[in-house]
């Protein structure tokens, strides 16, 4: 009897075993193989990876020199580190850049600092960005070009006072614009102002000469050749 209720119990633990639900073991993707004289791609190949073959030139336009340290490809960036020396204590960078090739124009960037040393002995402080331009991966880059335009600084309402008036009175008076600024402080804060001009001139017209970037724009153009072995 005990048997039978043995052999009983082993014939329905294995018609349950049968009975209960299945665990999927994960799904079965098929497999491509390449056709007959196709070759798998190596990983990122669409785009790239490359050094310029010319690396740390310089070049001085108005006596403010930038050096091109070097420029590479990778992926769908061309990219250039660029340095200069800092004319002051403002915040400069680069404003305006392009980077040329096959008769494209690229003038739309990236940009981000990468090192600045402060000066000693006389030196000014220099500053380097990194530059990055969008390219496609077909690019036919031997015998491109990276151009910076300007150099740029946006000064606060105190460095105008402290580092810009002189400088602006000083043009004024050479081009014989009788304009004269003072820097009244208002609250605590010292704020760069008009307090006399022609009677022929507006006011809008004033600002315009006082407040026009060239006070605080460095112009190139810097041009630097650039090649890519293709």
């Amino acid at each position: 009897m005990s048997r039978f209720l043995k052999l009983l119990g082993m014939g329905v633990a294995m018609l349950l075993s049968a009975c209960g639900p299945v665990v999927p073991s994960g799904p079965i993707l098929p497999t491509f193989l390449p056709t007959a004289g196709e070759a798998v791609p190596a990983p990122n190949e669409s785009y790239p990876t490359a050094q310029a073959a010319e690396s740390s030139a310089s070049q001085s336009v108005s006596g403010f020199a930038l050096r091109l340290e070097r420029t590479w490809r990778g992926g769908k960036q061309v990219y250039a580190d660029v340095c200069f020396a800092l004319p002051d204590t403002s915040d400069w960078t680069i404003w305006q850049a392009h980077f040329d090739y096959s008769g494209e124009s690229v003038a739309e960037f990236s940009s981000a600092m990468t090192s600045q040393q402060e000066g000693s002995e006389g030196q000014a402080s220099e500053r380097c960005d990194e530059l990055g331009f969008y390219v496609p991966p077909d690019a036919d880059l031997s015998a491109a070009s990276l151009t910076v335009e300007s150099v740029g600084a946006y000064p606060t309402a105190e460095e105008y006072c402290s580092l810009y008036m002189p400088k602006i009175q000083q043009s004024l008076q050479e081009r014989n614009i009788a304009i004269t600024l003072d820097c009244p402080v208002v609250d605590g804060v010292a704020t760069m102002e008009i307090t006399g001009k022609p009677d022929n001139m507006s006011q809008d017209e004033a600002e315009q000469l006082v407040f026009s970037d060239e006070f605080y724009t460095v112009k190139g153009p810097w041009a630097f050749p650039v090649t890519f072995d293709q």
